[in-house]
């Protein structure tokens, strides 16, 4: 009984620290909800404020009259939502065969795809903007999404992912049974690999969600932007209203954390196999 009353006593401090920091990591979101709340002047002063103010809905409506928000928002979610249903389609079949197939050059090809993300993506911007202005892609969401489709971290999570939890003699079970490869896959490995992924395709959906270069490189027609082009423009180089501003950042951020919300037993699941592995 001692014994038990000293682990309990124990994990206080773990608590207590991991509470704090729970705290820190959403007292900036915390206090874009207050100056959202409030008038461009508050973001200066001194103290500054903490607690919301009465502004919310006149600054929201500041940025519905400067820039088209929700169309904005729809682009971003159809760009999001479809990037990420690709990558996940296209790295977990990559994976797959890296994981469970031999064939030529199947090391090298791995490594190669690897040493993609040593690369900073700014050194390809001038040939990658030229490549999609020959194809007829600019102003559109699928020049936008294109050069994510490939994620060199999507396949090495999933690679590593199926090699530890599809054994290989349930594969050779379903190969007597007369599975074809891709039956394999999408009856026995996907069911298996729901937690790799949900961590990557939130992983995906939010690098894509706060992506900016790129898309404010192809997308220059106002019907076709997405929130983070969209929202840029609110900062002016006359006069840049905090309030406006941080409110149309505020409510850019809500769909993510519903995103989160929604996918975080499974992210939280695919954490903690991993580490029982």
């Amino acid at each position: 009984m001692k014994k038990k009353n000293s682990v309990k006593k124990g994990t206080i401090p773990i608590y207590i620290v991991l509470g704090f920091a729970s705290l820190a990591s959403l007292f900036p979101f915390y206090w874009m909800f207050v100056m959202a709340t409030r008038p461009s002047a508050a973001y200066n002063s001194i103290p500054p404020a903490m607690l919301p103010g009465t502004k919310l809905v006149e600054n929201f409506q500041k940025v519905l009259d400067t820039i088209p928000f929700f169309q904005a928002m729809w682009n971003t979610i159809l760009l999001c939502t479809g990037v990420t249903i690709l990558v996940l389609l296209i790295s977990s079949l990559a994976g797959f065969a890296f994981a469970k197939f031999d064939f030529p050059g199947k090391t090298f090809f791995f490594i190669a795809i690897l040493l993609t993300m040593v690369i900073p993506p700014q050194l390809g911007l001038i040939p990658q903007y030229y490549m999609i202005s020959q194809l007829g892609w600019l102003d559109t969401l699928m020049g936008a999404g294109v050069l994510f489709l490939l994620n060199p971290l999507g396949i090495f999570l999933m690679r590593q992912y199926i090699s530890e939890s599809v054994p290989d003699e349930l594969m050779e079970a379903a190969k007597l049974d007369g599975c074809t490869n891709f039956r394999i896959y999408w009856s026995i490995v996907l069911p298996i690999i729901k937690p790799a992924f949900a961590t990557l395709g939130i992983i995906v959906f939010t690098l894509v969600w706060g992506e900016f270069l790129w898309q404010f490189t192809v997308l220059r027609d106002p019907s076709s932007y997405t929130l983070q082009v969209a929202l840029a423009s609110l900062n002016t180089a006359f006069r840049v209203d905090f309030g406006m501003l941080l409110s149309g950042v505020f409510w850019a951020t809500v769909p993510l954390i519903i995103i989160f919300l929604m996918f975080n037993r499974l992210f939280i699941s695919s954490i903690t196999d991993g580490a029982v592995k």
